[in-house]
């Protein structure tokens, strides 16, 4: 190691342009800072160095030293070695210039700028967390699936209000939420069309008067293409707005179903059991058991519309201002697009291992009177009312029948009689057996056999389509995963390659 450069602290402090060091809360350019990203900007040290040997703007020799140090800095890990060196995203340089001395280490940098750099380290770093949420939303929509598939019969309530609204499915709530989640994915997969572009070489704002091979570092850090406009690819920030959008909407899925889960595992509730895993206890109350797990997930879904905010109040101002406010919303982003993605790899396991009491969902699903829609229609074709006469007659029966403490399994075509003459109506005469089919749940649900709704033959035929979509959605993630793996085995076998040629 060269002892003269051993020191080397980098290009921003005192003695330059400036003649005092920054203050501390302003020193920005820490390797600690960097996080997993620090991967993502060693595999751009890499790829911008091989294209610089490779287009003749530095020499093979120094290529070859700068590519050396950089295997040297992988046997080391990484992370460590590029923390010890410190500069931040320019930790690369630090170490090849504290190693090596500017004659090599000062030529790593030539035609780029902190603008790229940090730019083609957030979309990577971006694209990561991407792949590893679309993995993610793929095993919740399977796990959903599965249990549409093993619930078509299990009838329960549905709601709209807070109240009991109709009978519908527990399959048919479980496809709703497949749907949601599936276009979640289709959101996501539009994103990395445009997060997968690179604005490497495209410097702080108008490339290099150095010939620059945009697409050889585009194709090895795997990238679709660059961005074809320097100033838009470093100075436009709509990404990260759209991003934080992205993010917010997943987020408020998982927040949702979160919610269901929570107030269904409730005593009053009952119809679902989690497992003890995602649960807590409390350290005076010995029998609690408490949903922390979705409540997690729920802070999370909080958290990510405070993200849209910072990131759109960060993003405002004109072109080229705002610069440090950005670290701070893309930090944010890159813990959101993280964690959101942690919480959907533990929502599929729970949503396999919960315990779902079909019985008690059964129970509920006609017990205040949800099923009644049918009722009034069946005044309508049993005895030719019109809609709304129907409908108003069986709102007086519920009422009738709720005043008088008689429940629905209790209630007879005579209480609709009752209710018929008060509103000045004929009376009906519906016979037992057609009073009857009209106030089962379950019959409610099985005549729902349109498109989308919530008949077992309908939900079956749902989450057939639904899994055909899931298996197109799961090999797309795969080949989108299998470029980005592809690319880094090609950027390491083109430093082999060029290492080892005379």
């Amino acid at each position: 190691m060269s002892t003269e450069h051993a020191g080397y602290r980098g290009f921003r402090g005192a003695g330059a342009r400036l003649t005092e060091e920054p203050l501390a809360h302003l020193n920005m350019h820490k390797s600690s800072l960097l996080g997993e990203s620090v991967h993502a900007i060693h595999a751009f040290d890499k790829a911008h160095a091989l294209m610089l040997s490779e287009e003749g703007i530095n020499t093979r020799e120094i290529g070859r030293k700068i590519l050396q140090a950089f295997r040297e800095i992988e046997q080391g890990g990484v992370e460590e070695v590029r923390a010890k060196a410190d500069g931040g995203m320019h930790s690369g340089e630090h170490y090849l210039i504290q190693t090596q001395g500017e004659a090599v280490g000062g030529r790593l940098h030539l035609g780029r700028s902190s603008g790229d750099l940090i730019e083609v380290a957030r979309r990577m770093t971006f694209r990561n967390h991407v792949h590893a949420l679309l993995d993610a939303l793929c095993d919740v929509r399977e796990a959903l699936l599965d249990l549409a598939g093993q619930h078509l019969g299990t009838v329960m309530p549905g709601y709209t209000h807070g109240q009991h609204a109709q009978p519908t499915t527990f399959a048919h709530w479980a496809t709703m939420f497949a749907e949601v989640f599936a276009r979640d994915t289709a959101r996501l997969l539009s994103f990395h069309v445009r997060l997968n572009r690179s604005p490497a070489g495209a410097a702080i704002l108008t490339g290099s008067d150095f010939p620059l091979n945009r697409q050889r570092v585009s194709d090895l850090l795997g990238f679709d293409e660059p961005l074809p406009h320097t100033m838009d690819a470093i100075l436009s920030h709509d990404l990260e707005m759209e991003y934080a959008s992205v993010l917010a909407v997943v987020a408020q899925g998982l927040g949702r179903i979160a919610d269901d889960l929570i107030l269904w595992s409730t005593t009053e509730f009952a119809m679902v059991e989690l497992p003890d895993r995602y649960c807590g206890t409390s350290s005076i109350m010995p029998q609690k058991k408490n949903p922390d797990g979705l409540e997690d997930m729920k802070s999370v879904a909080a958290r990510s519309m405070g993200v849209v905010v910072t990131v759109m109040a960060a993003e405002k101002g004109p072109t080229g201002f705002p610069i440090m406010e950005r670290r701070n919303s893309q930090a944010m982003l890159w813990d959101l697009g993280r964690d959101l993605g942690v919480r959907f790899e533990s929502m599929g396991p729970l949503l396999r291992d919960m315990t779902v009491n079909v019985q008690r969902m059964h129970a509920l699903a006609g017990a205040n009177w949800a099923q009644v829609t049918d009722l009034a229609g069946a005044l309508v074709r049993e005895a030719g009312f019109d809609w709304r006469t129907s409908h108003q007659i069986v709102a007086v029966l519920v009422r009738r029948c709720a005043a008088a403490g008689i429940r629905p399994d209790e209630a007879t075509s005579a209480h609709l009689d009752e209710a018929a003459t008060e509103v000045g109506a004929n009376a009906p005469h519906l016979s037992a057996a057609a009073f009857a089919d009209a106030m089962d749940p379950r019959a409610f649900v099985q005549r729902r056999v349109l498109y989308g709704g919530p008949a077992s033959g309908s939900v079956a035929r749902e989450t057939k389509a639904a899994r055909k979509l899931l298996d197109a959605d799961r090999s797309t993630v795969v080949a989108l995963r299998a470029q980005a793996d592809a690319a880094a085995q090609e950027l390491d076998a083109a430093i082999a390659a060029f290492i080892e040629q005379p």
